[in-house]
């Protein structure tokens, strides 16, 4: 398979599903399920965070999907794309007001010489051209470089995984097949380099990992969602999500809120989850429109954290921190370093906000 054809595929990506012969739910284990689950449909790693070098800040971004291929799975030859793997990197310059961003795609045959790309299925290691995601004990490697831009980044783990949902099973709408295998590693500790037009800077900071697996995710009727994972500064972690129709409407909300010290999160309703949009900015490369400021409504449970509803505002440190990937995924996004405030407007925790389905459409 060439190039193009790759690519033909990749661009084609969101209508690969085949879930015939995989278990829906299965129970996470570890350190297999840090590893790539090539028998489902989907899967990826996200990697986001905010480094300071000096009184300079930074956002980051580094993300790898996997896709099945269903038409390969038979073919005998080496250079079958069984799954193709996917890659972006970004960085934000808070000061210069400046996103960066670049995207690779490749093939994965399961003939580890002759690939472009890579993902271990017994731990997490993924892998295109010189980008990379390693897990060595409790630290994470991570480095990318695009037109631009490069870092070279070790994260360490200071907190245990935070299982989404149910044990890890994650609600993505009302149907039964509309859900995720989910996990994430929030408040890592970030420290290593950054270049920015070949002028290098040595960072630390926090990130926040995310990992995800599935065989179907999206209602029919959903374009895309909107997603927070932000690190409080008391060592808290705030999840938030929601899926919306074309009109805006939520068909499904989620999340969990994990304070400080506790091992287990509190798993928030659809109910129990509302966002309103705030101030929105227009693309001037997409001509999307995105609200680069949000209102989160979280209905706190009785867990002797302050139960009852709280109000979250989630604001863009830049506006422009738009993805175009349409020559890998196919998709135009927001995707961009945030900051978190409470009622009295004091910021409490930073992290990153993504927003789908803008531009158009988003099929998975």
């Amino acid at each position: 398979m060439n190039r193009r054809q790759c690519l033909a595929l990749g661009l084609a990506w969101p209508w690969w599903f085949d879930a015939r012969g995989v278990p829906n739910r299965a129970a996470l284990t570890f350190p297999r399920d840090l590893g790539s689950h090539p028998e489902y449909a989907i899967e990826w790693w996200y990697l986001t965070g905010q480094l300071l070098a000096g009184p300079r800040r930074f956002g980051f971004q580094l993300t790898f999907f996997r896709s099945r291929v269903p038409q390969t799975q038979g073919m005998r030859s080496a250079f079958a794309a069984k799954q193709l793997i996917f890659a972006h990197a970004a960085v934000t310059d808070v000061a210069g007001l400046r996103h960066l961003h670049d995207q690779r795609i490749g093939r994965a045959s399961g003939e580890t010489a002759l690939d472009l790309a890579r993902a271990s299925t017994s731990d997490t290691d993924v892998q295109l051209t010189n980008w990379r995601l390693l897990r060595e004990g409790s630290t994470y490697l991570a480095q990318a470089s695009g037109s631009g831009f490069s870092f070279q980044l070790a994260l360490r783990e200071t907190q245990a995984r935070l299982l989404q949902g149910d044990q890890g099973w994650s609600r993505k709408g009302p149907g039964a097949a509309q859900a995720s295998h989910y996990y994430s590693l929030p408040q890592l500790s970030a420290s290593g380099q950054l270049q920015l037009a070949g002028d290098p800077l040595k960072v630390q900071g926090q990130a926040w990992l995310d990992h995800e697996w599935c065989q179907s995710l999206m209602p029919p009727n959903a374009v895309g969602w909107d997603w927070i994972g932000m690190n409080l500064t008391d060592g808290s972690a705030l999840t938030a999500f929601r899926l919306r129709t074309s009109t805006g409407e939520s068909l499904w909300a989620g999340g969990s809120f994990r304070a400080a010290g506790q091992s287990s999160p509190e798993v928030f309703e659809p109910e129990a989850v509302v966002f309103t949009a705030g101030r929105t900015w227009k693309s001037p490369a997409s001509g999307s429109t995105y609200p680069v400021e949000w209102f989160v409504f979280v209905t706190h449970a009785d867990r002797g954290n302050s139960p009852g509803p709280k109000r979250y505002r989630v604001r863009a440190v830049i506006d422009h921190q738009e993805l175009d990937s349409r020559a890998s995924t196919g998709a135009i996004y927001w995707e961009g370093l945030s900051e978190l405030l409470n009622d009295h407007g004091q910021v409490i925790g930073q992290g990153y906000l993504e927003m789908t389905g803008y531009s158009s459409p988003l099929r998975l």
